[in-house]
């Protein structure tokens, strides 16, 4: 089957800390930087929506103690309406990130059109809560919370949500992948780690997931892609890299395996950060993985 792309830019970098005194994180700048790599020319979206980039703020905001929470709210609505839009006119939004906060967004529009199950690929399991940290001592940064505040968990002001309200996501209807914390305990969810993957492959995974989607009669399912989810041998251009991770291939074979079904409704991509790619090395290898990955739902059939 095929689907009407429609691209959505989310220049924001409000959910990470900053790398050092003085200095915002880069990656707002990604969606611009994987463009001119060619992410529109190989997607051929039927749309291009780019919106403003939000104001970064290092000190703390009223009410929340979480950076940038009462601007990462305002910013979460307008995300959510795109997407929205991008659904109800029957295209399938690619939402280009930024950090991982644009979930929320990703969600929220996702939600106006009913149930949404969640496909969470991730190096981390961005499970941070008020149950399992301590938010006094230090500003919370919504970029490892996004799972924990989808699923409800958190400030009300980013977890409760106009036409939606909380939670954005069932517990039972997240499967998180590749996380590589496979001593801690994790989120109450469908969990398999990096090194579960590295022993059954990509492949398998892909089943499994598929398996669970059905089971849980999941028609509708969001996919988030942090692209730490990679080995950071292939990409080290993310807020924090690791090992082990999956290659650019595995990426693009569980991408197209997923996306094949017809149960994912949209996907966004989020921390690659051109800053940490003087030399522009990896938008290219990022921008062939997704277009690799699309190929079933964005190619029409070819006439026998």
């Amino acid at each position: 089957m095929t689907a009407a792309v429609e691209l959505i830019a989310a220049p924001w970098n409000l959910g990470l800390r900053p790398p050092a005194p003085g200095r915002e994180p880069g990656t707002w700048r990604a969606p611009r930087a994987l463009l001119s790599a060619g992410l529109e020319a190989r997607l051929k979206p039927d749309r291009l929506v780019e919106l403003d980039r939000p104001p970064y703020a290092a000190d703390p905001q009223p009410a929340t103690r979480v950076r940038n929470g009462v601007t990462l709210r305002e910013h979460t609505l307008r995300l959510g309406e795109a997407v929205h839009s991008a659904l109800a006119a029957s295209r399938f939004p690619v939402v280009l990130g930024g950090d991982c906060s644009i979930l929320l967004g990703c969600l929220l529009g996702a939600r106006r059109h009913g149930r949404c199950g969640l496909v969470h690929l991730d190096g981390h399991s961005d499970f941070r809560h008020p149950g399992n940290h301590d938010a006094g001592t230090a500003l919370g940064s919504a970029a490892g919370m996004d799972l924990a505040l989808a699923t409800g968990r958190g400030e009300l002001l980013l977890t409760h949500w106009p036409a939606v309200g909380r939670p954005l996501v069932a517990d039972e209807d997240v499967v998180q992948i590749g996380d590589r914390e496979e001593d801690e305990e994790g989120p109450p969810v469908t969990r398999i780690t990096a090194q579960e993957i590295h022993r059954i492959g990509v492949t398998a995974l892909g089943h499994r997931v598929v398996r669970h989607l059905e089971r849980r009669a999941l028609d509708r399912v969001w996919l988030h892609i942090d692209l730490d989810v990679l080995d950071e041998r292939v990409l080290p251009a993310v807020d924090t890299p690791g090992r082990p991770g999956l290659d650019f291939p595995q990426l693009a074979e569980l991408v197209s395996t997923l996306a094949g079904t017809g149960r994912v409704v949209g996907l966004d991509m989020a921390v690659y950060d051109p800053e940490l790619d003087p030399d522009g090395a990896y938008a290219a290898p990022i921008v062939d993985c997704l277009a690799h990955a699309l190929t079933p739902l964005t190619s029409a059939e070819t006439p026998a």
